[in-house]
C-alpha cells in the first residue's frame, strides 16, 4: 500500500532518527551519565532534613529571642521515657541511675535533667539536651542511646524515645520493597499490553536508568540545598510513573509505524516527532505545576517540587533520546519472545469497541455527563470536612520506641504528663518594652492562661538568664494532632496573650515544635489558593497554545480540578475518618498532613494533564483532518484507549506500592495520586471528556481569529 508522506524533518524527528542510527553510543552515554550522577551524589555528601523555617513568624521570632537570652533553653532536646507495667520506676532505681549516668557521658549531650515522675510512679522521663541539631547526629546515634539505656532495660524498665528524638531513632525510609513491587506490577501490565518480552522490558529499563540519573542529580543538588527526607521517595515515585508511561506511549506509536510498513529508523523519527512532542508538552505541564510550589514561599515545599521536577525533566529527556536509541537498537526484533501470537499497538477501525462506545456516548451525552459528574462529586464530599494538621508520634507503628514513649506520656497522670505533654507550647515574653515589672507580667500570664479553655497546665513564668524575657511551658489538654490543640493555639495567639498583656508593653509569642507545625499549617492553608491559581492559569495558557482552542483548555482545567477535589475526598475518608487504618498499618485516624494537599494538587493536576494531552492530541489530529467532531472523539478514544489504560494501570500500581512506606506522609501522597489516576483514566477520560465534547460539538474548537493570528503555533 502507499504510505503517507513523511513529515518535514523537525528537530524532534532528527533527534529520534540520530538516536536510532547511533543507539550504542547514546545508550553508553546515558550509562556514563548514570555513573557520574551517583559518583557526584556520593562526593557532595547529600543532606536531607525536615526542619521548617518561617522567617518573621511568631514561632521563629520567639525561638530567636529565647536563643539570645538563654542559649541553653533553646538547645535541641528530646525525652527519654521510662515505664514499668507494675510497681514504680523508683523500685528499680539502680538501673535508672546507671542509665542517667551513661546518658550524661554520651557525645554531644550537654545536660540530663532530673527525672519527672507520674502520680502513680509507673512512668518517668528525663529531658536530654544536645549541642547540635538532632538530625545531624544520624540514625547510627540510636545505638549509643540503646547502649546508654541498657541498664534500665536490664532492670525491667521499658524505655521509649520521645520529643524530638524521633529525628534520630526513626530509620531512614527504605522503599526498595515498594519499588520492587511497583516494577513487578508494571512488567506484568506491559507484557499483557505488548505481548512480547522485549517491548515490555524496554520501558522498564529506560525508566530505571532515567530515575537513577534523576536521583543522582537530586543528591548532587542536595549538597547545596537541603531537601526534605521524603524528596528522594517522591522523585522515585513520580519518575518511575512518568518514565514508564512516556516510554509506553512512544513504543506503542513506534510499533504501529512498523505494522504500517515503515523502516525502523523512519518509524523512530516519526514517533519522536509526533508522540515525542506530546511527551514534551506533558512534561512541561507537570514541571510548571511542580515548580509553582515555590510561589507559596515555603522553602521545604518548593524544594519538594524541585526534586520531583528534576525527576520529570530527566525522564522526559530520556524519553526523547534513550527510548529512541533503544527502539533503534531493537528495531523489528521488538516482537521476539512473544507471549501473544499477534503483536498489537494502537487499536483502530470504525467498528471497534471504542468507536461503538463513542457512538453510545454521542446518543446520550447528558446521561453520561450527569452520571460521571455525580460520581466525582460523591467522592469529593469528605473534602468539606478535611482538617489539616501535623501527624505526631501517636501514628507511629505499634511497638516502636517512639510510639511507646508517646503512649506512656499520654496515659500517665500528674504534672508533665497527659496527652498534651507530647506537644507543649513554649511561651516567650519579650520584656524589652515592658512598662511594668516582670513579676507583674508573670502574674497576669499565670492568671490569664489558667482561665483559658483547653490548657491543662502552665508552669510559672521564669526570667531568662539575662532577664530580658520570661519563659513558660503551656501544656494543652489534647495531643499535638488533635483539633483541640490547633484551636488552643489560635485562641492563645489571637485572644489570650494580646488581652492578658495589653497595657504592659510586653509581647508574648508561642514557639516550639508543635507551635511551629501549627503555624506552618496555617501558612500553607493561607497560600494554597495562590498555588491553585498559578497552576490553573499556567495550564490554561499552555493548552490554549497547544490545541488552538479556548474551550478545550477550559474543560480540561475544570475536569482536572474536579479530579483533584475527589482525590482529596477519598484521602480524608481513608486517613482522617479512619477507613484505612488497618489496611495501611495505622492505629488511629489522623489529620491530613498540612502540606499534602498543596503537593497533591500540583502533582495530580500535572499528571492528569498528561493523559488529557495524549487523548486530546489524537482527537485534535482527527478533527483537523476531517472536521467531524463525533468521528474525532471516537478515533481519539480508539487510538489511545489501550495505551492510556495500560499507562494508568502502571502508574496506579507504582503509586499503590508506596503505600507500604513507614512514613505516613508518603502513604498519603501515594494513595492520593493512585486514586487521582484511577479517576482520571476512567471517569474523566471515558465519561466526562467525551460527553462534554459531544455536547459542545464544533464549539470545542472555538478560538477568536484575532487571538489565533497573534498566538505562537505550538501544536501536538
Amino acid at each position: 500500500m502507499s504510505l503517507p508522506p513523511a513529515p518535514s524533518p523537525s528537530v524532534l524527528y532528527r533527534t529520534g532518527a540520530f538516536c536510532a542510527r547511533h543507539p550504542v553510543w547514546v545508550i553508553a552515554g546515558w550509562l556514563l551519565v548514570l555513573a557520574a550522577a551517583f559518583a557526584g551524589r556520593q562526593a557532595v555528601g547529600a543532606t536531607f532534613g525536615d526542619e521548617v523555617t518561617l522567617p518573621g513568624s511568631q514561632v521563629s521570632t520567639g525561638a530567636d529571642l529565647l536563643k539570645r537570652s538563654d542559649p541553653a533553653a533553646g538547645a535541641p532536646s528530646g525525652k527519654i521515657v521510662f515505664h514499668v507495667g507494675s510497681g514504680k520506676v523508683s523500685d528499680r532505681e539502680a538501673g535508672l541511675e546507671k542509665t542517667l549516668d551513661r546518658l550524661k557521658g554520651l557525645p554531644h549531650v550537654t545536660a540530663v535533667a532530673a527525672p519527672v515522675t507520674s502520680t502513680d510512679g509507673a512512668t518517668a522521663y528525663t529531658a536530654v539536651s544536645f549541642d547540635r541539631k538532632l538530625k545531624s547526629l544520624g540514625h547510627a546515634y540510636t545505638e549509643r542511646l540503646d547502649e546508654a539505656t541498657a541498664p534500665a532495660r536490664d532492670a525491667g524498665i521499658g524505655v521509649g524515645y520521645g520529643g524530638d528524638l524521633h529525628e534520630i531513632v526513626r530509620a531512614p525510609a527504605n522503599d526498595a520493597a515498594s519499588e520492587a513491587i511497583g516494577i513487578s506490577a508494571a512488567l506484568i501490565v506491559l507484557l499483557l499490553a505488548f505481548g512480547s518480552v522485549a517491548a515490555a522490558l524496554m520501558p522498564l529499563v529506560t525508566a530505571l536508568i532515567s530515575v537513577g540519573v534523576g536521583l543522582g542529580v537530586v543528591g548532587i543538588v542536595a549538597g547545596t540545598l537541603t531537601f526534605a527526607t521524603s524528596a528522594p521517595t517522591l522523585a522515585t515515585m513520580i519518575g518511575l510513573g512518568v518514565g514508564i508511561d512516556y516510554a509506553l506511549f512512544l513504543i506503542t506509536r513506534f510499533r504501529q509505524y512498523l505494522i504500517d510498513g515503515h523502516d525502523p529508523e523512519t518509524a523512530v523519527g516519526r514517533t519522536t516527532a509526533v508522540s515525542g512532542k506530546a511527551v514534551l508538552v506533558a512534561a512541561v505541564t507537570v514541571a510548571v505545576a511542580l515548580l509553582s510550589l515555590y510561589a507559596c514561599g515555603l522553602t521545604m515545599i518548593g524544594r519538594l517540587g524541585l526534586a520531583a521536577t528534576i525527576a520529570v525533566v530527566v525522564t522526559a529527556v530520556a524519553a526523547l533520546t534513550l527510548v529512541p536509541a533503544s527502539m533503534g537498537l531493537v528495531g523489528r526484533r521488538i516482537d521476539v519472545l512473544r507471549v501473544r501470537r499477534r503483536p498489537v499497538a494502537e487499536s483502530s477501525g470504525d467498528r471497534d469497541g471504542w468507536h461503538r462506545y463513542a457512538r453510545l456516548v454521542a446518543r446520550r451525552p447528558w446521561t453520561f455527563f450527569t452520571a460521571g459528574f455525580a460520581l466525582v462529586a460523591l467522592c469529593a464530599v469528605p473534602l468539606f470536612s478535611m482538617r489539616l494538621g501535623h501527624i505526631d508520634d501517636g501514628a507511629d507503628p505499634a511497638g516502636s520506641t517512639t510510639r511507646h514513649a508517646y503512649d506512656w506520656m499520654a496515659d500517665a497522670g500528674g504534672p508533665g504528663f497527659g496527652p498534651g505533654a507530647n506537644g507543649p507550647f513554649t511561651l516567650v515574653v519579650d520584656l524589652d518594652r515592658a512598662t511594668v515589672s516582670a513579676d507583674r507580667v508573670a502574674g497576669l500570664l499565670t492568671d490569664g492562661l489558667a482561665k483559658t479553655e483547653g490548657v491543662a497546665r502552665v508552669t510559672s513564668p521564669r526570667p531568662s538568664r539575662d532577664g530580658k524575657v520570661l519563659v513558660a511551658t503551656v501544656v494543652p489538654a489534647t495531643g499535638p494532632q488533635s483539633a483541640g490543640t490547633g484551636t488552643l493555639f489560635a485562641t492563645l495567639t489571637d485572644h489570650t496573650l494580646p488581652a492578658t498583656l495589653k497595657g504592659t508593653g510586653a509581647t508574648g509569642r508561642l514557639t516550639g515544635s508543635t507551635a511551629g507545625q501549627l503555624e506552618f499549617r496555617d501558612t500553607v492553608t493561607e497560600r494554597l489558593p495562590l498555588i491553585i491559581g498559578i497552576v490553573l492559569v499556567a495550564a490554561f495558557v499552555l493548552l490554549t497554545l497547544v490545541f488552538r482552542s479556548l474551550v478545550i483548555p477550559l474543560k480540561a482545567v475544570v475536569l482536572n480540578l474536579l479530579t483533584t477535589g475527589a482525590s482529596y475526598g477519598v484521602l480524608v475518608a481513608v486517613f482522617q475518618w479512619g477507613w484505612g487504618d488497618g489496611l495501611l498499618g495505622m492505629g488511629e485516624p489522623v489529620p491530613i498532613e498540612s502540606y499534602v494537599p498543596m503537593m497533591m494538587f500540583a502533582i495530580v493536576f500535572g499528571l492528569s494533564m498528561d493523559y488529557e494531552i495524549f487523548l486530546l492530541s489524537r482527537i485534535a489530529e482527527e478533527w483537523h483532518a476531517t472536521h467531524d467532531n463525533e468521528r474525532a472523539v471516537g478515533t481519539g478514544l480508539s487510538l489511545t484507549g489501550r495505551v492510556i489504560t495500560c499507562a494508568a494501570l502502571i502508574m496506579t500500581a507504582v503509586f499503590l506500592s508506596f503505600t507500604g512506606s513507614p512514613a505516613v506522609v508518603v502513604k498519603m501522597l501515594a494513595l492520593g495520586l493512585a486514586i487521582s489516576v484511577v479517576l482520571d483514566a476512567t471517569v474523566v477520560r471515558l465519561v466526562l471528556v467525551p460527553s462534554l465534547m459531544f455536547l459542545m460539538g464544533r464549539a470545542n474548537w472555538w478560538l477568536p481569529r484575532r487571538l489565533d493570528r497573534r498566538m505562537p503555533h505550538l501544536t501536538v
